[in-house]
């Protein structure tokens, strides 16, 4: 998942994303870290954060738009 890359490139902690998400810090921790899968739920979320698609977000495809 290119959720670390989306986050670092944008300068937000794990901690602002997780509070701005209402999420835990240690969830968000363990997504970038492959401990842990995000729900259908969390990915709509997470892509709609960084708007980009879930796709772009799941790395399968390398265009970030979202055809919403």
């Amino acid at each position: 998942m290119r959720l670390k890359a989306l986050r670092k490139q944008r300068g937000i902690s794990q901690l602002k994303l997780a509070m701005d998400l209402g999420m835990n810090q240690n969830s968000i921790s363990r997504y970038e870290n492959g401990e842990r899968e995000a729900d259908y739920k969390t990915l709509i979320a997470l892509a709609d954060y960084f708007n980009v698609s879930i796709d772009y977000l799941l790395e399968r495809t390398d265009n970030p738009v979202c055809n919403r």
